[in-house]
């Protein structure tokens, strides 16, 4: 039986993370707050949370995004910095750094070729769907983000690879179910019979508008609300009511869930405009799907059904048990380098 593999995402926000047993089994996943931006002792942090299995498995598959946050000048500086904390972390595993279409680089490797490190964590999930699925499309639509990427002849189609060209091929949107400011979706909103300008301040966040529609995972919210306050239908009414200069009791309830039902619409149409232009560059048979994924797995089958497409679960794609399903979806890149990772060693497809 061969040993059993932890993989990590090292986001900027959270770090996810999946332990495979010696069968290549899911034996946990999760995720834990790590507000990468306030410096690296909080990723120490989260490393310390996560479970004795996790933290002595002897291979660790490691893939990131954490080189974003403004801790770091640049990226390099930030894969760089990130690989040393993880090598000393991890100084009794063998640490495996998923460098895209570059396959697992050695940590020195990685260290010395960081672009190929940096944001890969969207390739692996979309590697692993387009090895199980042949044609398709990966949408990740997690906190901050969402991943649209087409996949053909089990082979990973993007056009882009940095964040850079990615953004330019609509292949990255930063539209995420919890982190969005909602002044992003904007400049206006229809409210009350009339289009409202929206207020460019951080009043509120996309988590607000999924919570009082009851799309939102509590769980899945785990940094603080934009003014601090409950996280709750009435303290994110309030929110809502202040991004159309508004009061909470200046309008009912009711009015408050047609708003968010309007930054959802307004959410959706940008993901679609995105993903038809993706679909347009990328044609695949009418019959491939929409493979979904992340905290808003939910909302991506929605844009299946907008887009005439079936839609298939990551969970289901990878054999999760149901009692971990919504967890392997929110931590669907760490499964996936876990994966990868096994298959390289194992000889697994």
């Amino acid at each position: 039986m061969a040993a059993a593999v932890l993989g990590l995402d090292v986001g900027g926000a959270h770090l996810k993370w999946a332990l495979l047993d010696g069968a290549g089994r899911i034996e946990a996943v999760g995720e834990e707050a790590m507000p990468l931006w306030q410096g690296l002792a909080r990723l120490e942090a989260a490393l310390a949370t996560l479970p004795p299995s996790a933290r002595t498995a002897p291979d660790v598959a490691v893939t990131m995004t954490g080189e974003l946050v403004d801790l770091f000048p640049d990226r390099p500086s930030g894969v760089r910095r990130l690989l040393q904390a993880l090598v000393a972390h991890f100084a009794r595993a063998r640490l495996a750094v998923y460098g895209g279409a570059s396959g697992f680089l050695e940590p020195t490797a990685a260290h010395r070729q960081p672009h190929r490190v940096a944001s890969a964590n969207w390739r692996a999930v979309a590697e692993l769907c387009a090895r199980r699925l042949g044609d398709g499309m990966l949408v990740d639509l997690g906190s901050t983000t969402t991943d649209l990427v087409p996949f053909a002849g089990g082979r990973v189609r993007a056009r882009g690879t940095s964040d850079h060209e990615r953004l330019c091929a609509r292949e990255l949107v930063y539209l995420g179910l919890v982190r969005t400011p909602l002044c992003a979706l904007g400049p206006d909103i229809p409210f009350r019979g009339t289009r409202v300008p929206l207020m460019n301040e951080w009043f509120a966040t996309s988590a607000d508008v999924f919570r009082l529609l009851g799309l939102l995972d509590e769980a899945d919210d785990r940094h603080p609300a934009a003014d601090g306050g409950p996280k709750t239908v009435a303290g994110s009414a309030r929110r809502l009511a202040r991004m159309v200069g508004c009061d909470l009791a200046d309008a009912p309830l009711a009015s408050w869930r047609q708003l968010a039902s309007a930054f959802m619409a307004r959410f959706l149409a940008r993901l679609e405009e995105a993903a038809r232009q993706v679909l347009a560059a990328v044609p695949l048979p009418p019959a491939a799907p929409l493979v979904t994924t992340g905290c808003g797995h939910r909302l991506a089958a929605r844009l299946a059904s907008r887009l005439g497409r079936p839609a298939r679960g990551f969970a289901e794609l990878v054999e999760a048990p149901d009692t971990l399903a919504h967890a392997v979806e929110v931590a669907a890149p760490a499964v996936a380098v876990a994966r990868l990772f096994r298959a390289q060693v194992a000889g697994e497809g």
